[in-house]
């Protein structure tokens, strides 16, 4: 299994965990304006650490399809309040959602020390703040029409966090479910995960298909987002099971619950 390191610590992927979505946010495509205060936010934070969540990645933007992006400033605006109110109080690891630089320097100066970059950019100046940081790095696929383009991103993007000075521990891989692909592109990559982490197998994987389109199309039902909770764990346990290091989700109990069985259901089979 492989290792992640953060800039305080080495995240030892031994099992799947589980990283909880908290999005301070007016307009997220399933929970925006659910923590109108930072006290609700830190409130849900703490809640999702005793559930059994073992990154926190919050986020001040939306990063929905056709979403309205905020400026660095008002984003930070965002976040940082949140920030003070969790200070000291989270033992795991906390990741800020953003593509902004300037966002994500401020946030590593408050503690935070994982940045999950979701533009795909390898060129937005990201990778010089991870590699003078030495924080953990989510980089996700960007729009892809296949696998093989998936793949690709990932050669490129693992050359150029290296060329930047970074070491490759420091980056986890992110298929970008819901990013520019089609949905059956969503699933094929699930599908085809481990092929994927075997091609890369010193680098974390992690899979967010929490509440997303996918879920919804291959269910059939054309429920909201906040409705997606069984077709979620159908999803994500498939990308357990197939290699997946870390998931990305809203219903971070439930999420626990399923990986906890999934795993269990794993080492026996190893027997």
């Amino acid at each position: 299994m492989p290792s992640w390191k953060l800039t305080d610590r080495v995240m030892r992927l031994e099992s799947t965990q589980v990283m909880g979505i908290l999005n301070v946010t007016p307009d997220s495509f399933s929970d925006g304006g659910r923590y109108a205060t930072p006290q609700a936010a830190a409130e849900a934070a703490l809640a999702m650490q005793a559930a059994g969540a073992a990154v926190i990645d919050i986020g001040g933007q939306s990063t929905r399809p056709e979403h309205t992006p905020v400026s660095a400033e008002e984003e930070w605006q965002r976040l940082c309040p949140v920030l003070e109110v969790l200070a000291g109080r989270l033992t795991v690891p906390v990741s800020v959602d953003t593509y902004y630089p300037s966002v994500a320097e401020r946030a590593l100066a408050m503690g935070v020390q994982i940045i999950n970059d979701v533009s795909g950019s390898l060129e937005n100046g990201m990778l010089a703040v991870a590699a003078n940081s030495g924080a953990g790095l989510v980089l996700t696929c960007p729009a892809a029409d296949s696998v093989e383009g998936v793949t690709l991103y990932f050669e490129r993007a693992l050359a150029a966090a290296e060329a930047a000075g970074m070491d490759r521990q420091q980056v986890c891989l992110d298929v970008g479910i819901g990013f520019g692909k089609t949905r059956e592109l969503d699933m094929e990559l699930i599908r085809r995960l481990p092929a994927l982490t075997a091609r890369f197998p010193r680098q974390p994987f992690l899979i967010g298909g929490s509440r997303k389109r996918v879920v919804a199309t291959f269910t059939g039902a054309n429920r909201p987002p906040s409705e997606r909770l069984a077709g979620t764990l159908a999803l994500h346990t498939l990308a357990q099971v197939g290699g997946a290091h870390l998931l990305r989700v809203h219903d971070v109990p439930e999420a626990c619950d399923a990986v906890r069985l999934t795993e269990a259901f794993l080492e026996r089979s190893k027997k």
